[in-house]
């Protein structure tokens, strides 16, 4: 039984940072990825991913340089770091883990998602 389960998120003003956390409960994973759904819109996209013990993370480009992935392995744990947030930022950000090979860039990919937290960024 795979668990995954988020906590951070939560409201900032423009320019503010928050911390995501995902810890994936059961099996270690292959990749992990935070997809972003907007309001009003019905699918997550691609923020960032990180597979296991990698030292190259991906990250969609218009949120490179600002915001950063970190493993734990020691206890399946991801952060995702966000700086410099911006309003365009705001939606619920998705944990999502993929157990085999393989892309790992469109949520069709992942095998099983955390419940969602809200990050909301006002101008």
């Amino acid at each position: 039984q795979v668990q995954v389960v988020e906590s951070g998120g939560g409201s900032v003003q423009a320019g503010g940072s928050l911390r995501l956390s995902c810890t994936v409960f059961g099996r270690a994973y292959v990749a992990l990825g935070w997809f972003l759904q907007a309001p009003l819109r019905n699918e997550r996209e691609f923020v960032a991913a990180t597979q296991w013990r990698s030292t190259a993370p991906v990250y969609q480009e218009y949120v490179r340089n600002r915001f950063t992935i970190s493993e734990y392995n020691a206890n399946n744990t991801v952060i995702l770091e966000m700086n410099s947030l911006r309003p365009e930022d705001t939606g619920t950000y998705y944990c999502g883990v993929k157990m085999g090979g393989g892309r790992f860039l469109y949520p069709h990919e992942y095998d099983y998602w955390g419940q969602g937290t809200q990050v909301t960024v006002s101008s």
